[in-house]
């Protein structure tokens, strides 16, 4: 079976959250990619959405997570992303969701934190 990996990079949100209580408070820029691994080869030569994952609305469920919830762990966030893609995509072979919290509070200089989750191919698992 062929198989190709559709992404979504770089998704930027305002949003609160994190272990410290300012950040909640005051918010911070959070990025998200979003790699799904599927068969699009339909897809290809039908020029035919359905065959695919919808990137928009792949959008729109991770912006609804990050902008609804408040989280201390981007690593929740993660993986609620995947989880949720997962749902509403049950024929993705694997998905990959990076979430990336810029300027962290490390007491000190760093560009971002950041977490990857990976649900493996549904075929392995079973």
């Amino acid at each position: 079976m062929a198989n190709g990996t559709v992404k979504l990079v770089n998704a930027v949100f305002y949003a609160h959250h994190g272990v410290m209580q300012e950040e909640h408070r005051i918010g911070g820029r959070y990025e998200v990619d979003v790699a799904m691994t599927l068969d699009f080869e339909e897809a290809a030569r039908t020029d035919d959405l359905i065959h695919t994952v919808d990137y928009e609305r792949v959008y729109q469920l991770v912006q609804e997570i990050v902008l609804r919830n408040r989280f201390y762990l981007i690593e929740k966030l993660a993986f609620l992303i995947a989880h949720e893609i997962r749902e509403a995509y049950s024929d993705l072979e694997s998905i990959e969701v990076t979430v990336r919290k810029r300027n962290p509070p490390v007491g000190g200089t760093a560009d971002y934190a950041e977490a990857v989750y990976r649900l493996p191919d549904r075929k392995k698992q079973a």
